[in-house]
């Protein structure tokens, strides 16, 4: 049986909204979705990197919760 990994990657944006892509990994396949418009792309290489720059274009969402 195949295992499926997920794991997201969160911005804010400047309103104080929280924006979710989440990247999926099924085997060597890796799955990039938003789940604020719903936008999905597939991504072999990068797929965290990708899901920022979606963040940052589609939804000005650039405050990442991690950093101080």
């Amino acid at each position: 049986m195949e295992q499926i990994n997920t794991s997201r990657v969160s911005r804010w944006d400047q309103h104080g909204r929280q924006h979710t892509v989440r990247v999926q990994r099924s085997g060597v396949q890796r799955t990039i979705s938003c789940d604020t418009c719903g936008w999905r792309k597939g991504a072999q290489f990068l797929p965290w990197l990708k899901a920022e720059e979606h963040l940052a274009e589609a939804h000005q969402a650039t405050v990442d919760p991690t950093e101080p």
